[in-house]
């Protein structure tokens, strides 16, 4: 009973966002480390040098001082932290309303140790994890973008040790996250139908899909021409969701929304719905740096100059021009799950008609 008024909080907050601007955030996406052991051709994470992130501590006096229904915790790799139990513990802790944590792995940290860790987060009662397993293509493609041998094997073998977890526990979530990029345009079927004679099990519905995007503040890779080509990804796009199996739940859902909406922005390269950066979400990164998404480095704060609380910095007068920027269109183009799923449930109108 407990998670489904988690679930209904979340849900109201987000109805409640169609109708007006809200006092605070409900969803952090937060970059607790940028380290990664990937050398990946469509990022440049794995060739920053972080120094001075966050410690553990900073991270609990940020926890306590805000309160988030939804956190999507990112990297870097988040499982090179050895402290990521205790991470998500203060947010589950602090966050009484606190539904859903997201978390994706590359599958090069000891598996053994993943599992272990995710165990014990799922053991403290967390309503829902949810954990996104990168793959990029089939086994030489993957290994190929990836720039690490033997990746693709570590990321099917990481999923089905999931998929077992998930036997035992309810409240995890397992998919595969697939970006598109030029490196692997027109491969997702493919893809697809060599992950299956690996993991026979596995559908459409359990591959997650995103288009590669460009960010300063979060890839580092601004450099990098990564761009597939919109018409042959749309097509494949479509493809594929045609294929998914129909299911019933909220996030399904709001996934199934989420898939169309990207087909409409790779036809017409304009973001589908209105963004709700700075409204309902924010992104922070590992130094504590506050941005309105991954995609713009227009930077309103730091925590650790606030006292470790959102307050101050959600209301100064740099948030508030970011704001204005947005309502006027001239927000970075992009269509990433990290903001879109917020559009999706703030913008229900658009949906319907």
């Amino acid at each position: 009973m407990d998670n489904f008024i988690k679930f209904l909080g979340l849900g109201l907050t987000a109805l409640k966002s169609n109708f007006t601007y809200l006092e605070k955030p409900y969803k952090l996406t937060f970059a607790i480390t940028y380290r990664c052991q990937s050398r990946c051709l469509t990022c440049n994470i794995w060739q920053m040098q972080p120094k001075n992130e966050l410690s553990l501590e900073e991270i609990r006096k940020f926890a306590n001082a805000n309160s988030f229904k939804w956190i999507e915790i990112t990297g870097g790799e988040p499982f090179l932290r050895s402290d990521i139990v205790e991470i998500v513990r203060a947010f589950f802790e602090s966050s009484k309303d606190l539904y859903i944590v997201t978390i994706p792995t590359n599958s090069l940290t000891s598996h053994d140790l993943i599992v272990s860790r995710i165990e014990e987060m799922l053991r403290m009662g967390l309503p829902r994890l949810s954990i996104t397993v990168s793959l990029d293509g089939y086994r030489e493609l993957h290994d190929e973008i990836r720039g690490i041998k033997g990746n693709y094997d570590k990321a099917i073998d990481m999923f089905k040790r999931l998929k077992e977890l998930q036997k035992k526990y309810n409240n995890l979530v397992v998919v595969f996250g697939y970006t598109l990029s030029k490196y692997n345009q027109g491969k997702l079927e493919l893809t697809f139908q060599e992950v299956k004679k690996d993991v026979p099990e596995v559908t459409r519905n359990d591959f997650h899909i995103n288009v590669g995007q460009l960010s300063d503040i979060y890839y580092g890779n601004t450099n990098l021409d990564i761009a597939a080509k919109r018409e042959i990804i749309r097509d494949e796009i479509s493809a594929f969701i045609s294929k998914r199996n129909i299911e019933i739940g909220a996030i399904p859902i709001i996934e199934g929304i989420f898939l169309k909406k990207l087909v409409k922005f790779l036809d017409t390269g304009k973001p589908p719905m209105r963004s709700r950066s700075l409204d309902a979400s924010l992104f922070m990164d590992s130094y504590g740096n506050v941005y309105p998404s991954i995609m713009w480095g227009r930077k309103i704060g730091n925590i650790r100059e606030s006292d470790y609380s959102l307050e101050s910095i959600w209301h100064n007068s740099e948030a508030e021009d970011v704001r204005r920027l947005i309502r006027e269109g001239k927000e970075p183009s992009g269509w990433t799950a990290c903001e879109a799923y917020q559009s999706i449930v703030g913008d229900i109108k658009d949906i319907i008609l």
